[in-house]
């Protein structure tokens, strides 16, 4: 007999309003983006090397808090099954986008995640812990993108 898995389905609704009649440097880059059903709205821009607000945060931005986020999830559920006792966990995720390398995309991610462990730990078990979480992060496994961790792990007693 076998076992049958969910499919696990996401919405997301993007919209905006305004004329590109002007011309590319004349409309207006602020959307507005929820997902049902959460009442949360986002509003975004383009990044401002492309005429975005700079005040708004923009769709690549929101690929690199996904990838970041993903990784804390996955990292933080590997931990509590271990009972590994982690207090804070707070990454500063980078992207990179060269636009001389066609077709134009986020080609790397770098992760940096600073993890502080209270009690007893290994600090090599943390990092199989990381690696772990990677495998499984499903942001990671969506991408084609390379990503890099590079974490800072700090025990303490």
């Amino acid at each position: 007999m076998s076992e049958k898995h969910a499919v696990h389905h996401y919405t997301g609704t993007c919209s905006w309003r305004g004329s590109t009649g002007e011309g590319y440097a004349a409309y207006g880059r602020s959307h507005a983006v929820t997902a049902p059903p959460s009442e949360q709205r986002l509003t975004l821009s383009s990044d401002p090397a492309f005429h975005g607000d700079p005040a708004l945060l923009n769709p690549e931005q929101l690929l690199v808090m996904a990838a970041a986020s993903c990784q804390m999830l996955s990292f933080l559920a590997i931990a509590a099954r271990a009972h590994l006792d982690v207090v804070e966990y707070e990454d500063q995720a980078e992207g990179f986008m060269p636009e001389d390398d066609k077709p134009v995309r986020i080609i790397k991610l770098i992760l940096r995640p600073r993890i502080v462990i209270k009690g007893d730990a290994r600090e090599e078990r943390v990092r199989q812990f990381v690696h772990v979480a990677h495998e499984h992060c499903f942001i990671a496994n969506s991408l084609k993108t390379a990503i890099e961790i590079v974490p800072e792990i700090i025990v303490r007693a």
